[in-house]
């Protein structure tokens, strides 16, 4: 049975640490990545550049994506994975502080599975990445990719 893991790609030191913490809180043991900008997630699912020959190689159960990163935007990322077909199923919850209706139809169309408003208080934050986890990891059956 593959170990379901979430890769989050963001670049916000607080908002990892809190998202980190309300997995953990709700009992999700679930193996937890974390890049901070757009190349590093593209680099870490095709195993390119400092991710080459990473160990365990398959794809995370979800991926937890921003939109406003460093070096590519999430939206970005979004479009390449979509365009192999490695990862052209993989389930991407776009979870940004982007409140823009632009991102939000720019990110179903490019084929997010879901579009997630960061919460702007702590309580609210941790309690909305808790859902997610459950949802993704717990509830959710994925495609196999």
């Amino acid at each position: 049975m593959k170990v379901k893991s979430i890769l989050m790609v963001e670049d916000n030191p607080q908002d990892e640490m809190l998202a980190l913490r309300s997995l953990q809180k709700v009992n999700l043991a679930n193996q937890v990545d974390v890049v901070r900008d757009g190349q590093q997630a593209l680099d870490y699912l095709f195993q390119q550049g400092e991710f080459a020959g990473r160990v365990g190689s398959d794809l995370p159960t979800v991926v937890l994506l921003d939109i406003n990163l460093p070096r590519l935007s999430g939206l970005e990322v979004l479009k390449r994975l979509r365009e192999h077909k490695e990862t052209h199923l993989l389930p991407v919850v776009i979870l940004t502080s982007s409140d823009e209706e632009e991102d939000r139809l720019k990110s179903y169309e490019g084929g997010a599975n879901s579009f997630v408003r960061k919460p702007l208080g702590f309580a609210e934050f941790a309690e909305t990445v808790a859902r997610l986890g459950v949802y993704w990891l717990a509830v959710n059956t994925p495609p196999e990719v």
